[in-house]
């Protein structure tokens, strides 16, 4: 299986959503919180896709990667869950490692807030993320959906209806 930054990122917010997401269930498509982050991330610098290059790596997508500085750049609406963006931007910088490219270094740009912060990759790191992804293939193998959580950002999840309708 395929282990991707968006995966780590549920990981980090919600295991239901990730399993959903990773077997196939996708409700994003759906969700005006998504359709905002995307509004956001097309606009929010409008020359970054002529400075720098989109790569796919391992499965994930870096919009935004200057080759030359060796900087991730990764757009965000909130910071509302800025441990999970902090982990997919580390994923990223682990995945270039694991491809020959050392000494990558992330940012995180929260253009509505007019916030940056920057990643690094440490060894702890590493440990961390071989261990998670063990975790990640092992919950999204499982026959069954996590259960769902109870927190206050499932009302703005694109999941929500899935999770909390009920008959």
């Amino acid at each position: 299986m395929t282990i991707t930054a968006t995966l780590i990122n549920l990981y980090h917010v919600c295991k239901r959503e990730m399993w959903l997401h990773a077997n196939g269930v996708r409700m994003e498509q759906t969700s005006e919180t998504v359709a905002d982050g995307k509004l956001l991330h097309e606009t929010a610098y409008p020359q970054r896709s002529e400075k720098y290059s989109e790569i796919e790596i391992g499965g994930s997508k870096i919009d935004f990667y200057d080759a030359k500085n060796k900087v991730i750049h990764e757009i965000k609406k909130s910071d509302s869950f800025e441990s999970a963006h902090e982990w997919q931007v580390k994923y990223y910088i682990w995945l270039l490692e694991q491809n020959g490219v050392e000494g990558v270094k992330g940012i995180i740009e929260y253009p509505k807030l007019r916030e940056t912060k920057q990643v690094k990759l440490s060894a702890e790191d590493k440990t961390y993320l071989q261990q998670i992804v063990q975790q990640i293939e092992a919950l999204v193998s499982a026959d069954v959906c996590p259960p769902r959580i109870e927190k206050k950002f499932c009302k703005t999840c694109s999941y929500f209806d899935f999770c909390w309708i009920e008959e």
